[in-house]
């Protein structure tokens, strides 16, 4: 497949009406030609299909250099897979995406392709650190949006808390950076590990409350217990506990806090 052709296709799924207002959502400068992004979906995952990882390269490469918006968000969901061998060109290609990010969505979009080749190899994580000394906020923001998958582990290996942990170190010295997109960032990272680790999650804010933009502080508890609700859980285990032990203590069957009175 050819450039012109996938342009060509792309320019088929455009919604008459659609580009003035999505240019004015996503705050572009560049063309923008209001593709929903169902189509882009479906034409992507054609695209997958039916080309080779070194062709869905060579084209990735090609439709993020006509500076399109569409076009740079189908060269991303172009390479967005879990499983791609070998995927060397793939990283590097991403990577060397990072320094054009100027708005959320494309770079969004790059990050959730970037965190598949980083899943699929975590000495990646290497190379990411290096974008948190980056003097460009958007490349700043990709090291915490690429590493997401590292907040949503039941079961996380030692290898895989000790990334959480160093992301969560890079996080600690974004806190006083007053960039908007930096702190949404912070704030996306805790509150979706609070969902998997809360006491984690706990332990990064507690020395920040007061340091966080009020917004992103808000964010980052969204899914944390208050401490009200905390210290009445901790009270009721209490006790249930000594209820359990007084009751073990005459011989009686330990029963559920539902039969208690008052």
């Amino acid at each position: 497949m050819t450039l012109d052709d996938a342009l060509e296709q792309l320019r088929a799924q455009i919604e008459p009406g659609r580009a003035e207002g999505q240019k004015a959502y996503h705050k572009q400068t560049r063309e923008v030609w209001g593709i929903p992004n169902p189509a882009l979906n479906d034409l992507t995952k054609e695209w997958r299909q039916s080309l080779s990882v070194d062709e869905r390269v060579a084209l990735a490469d090609q439709l993020w250099k006509t500076d399109v918006f569409e076009a740079r968000i189908a060269a991303a969901k172009l390479l967005t897979q879990a499983r791609i061998r070998p995927d060397d060109a793939v990283w590097d290609l991403i990577q060397s995406w990072i320094p054009d990010f100027d708005s959320w969505a494309i770079a969004d979009h790059v990050c959730m392709a970037g965190q598949k080749r980083l899943v699929a190899d975590p000495t990646r994580i290497d190379d990411v650190e290096k974008w948190t000394k980056s003097d460009h906020m958007w490349t700043r923001r990709a090291a915490l949006v690429i590493t997401l998958p590292w907040t949503k582990q039941n079961n996380p290996k030692d290898a895989d808390l000790a990334i959480r942990d160093r992301v969560l170190g890079w996080a600690d010295g974004y806190v006083s950076d007053p960039e908007w997109f930096i702190q949404k960032a912070i704030a996306w990272w805790v509150r979706d590990l609070s969902k998997h680790a809360p006491d984690r999650a706990r332990a990064f804010l507690k020395p920040h409350a007061k340091t966080l933009l009020p917004f992103a502080l808000k964010e980052a508890r969204k899914h944390l217990p208050p401490p009200a609700q905390l210290q009445k859980e901790a009270k009721d285990k209490w006790r249930a506990e000594k209820r359990k032990l007084r009751e073990e203590s005459w011989g009686r069957k330990p029963q559920d806090d539902s039969d208690e009175d008052g």
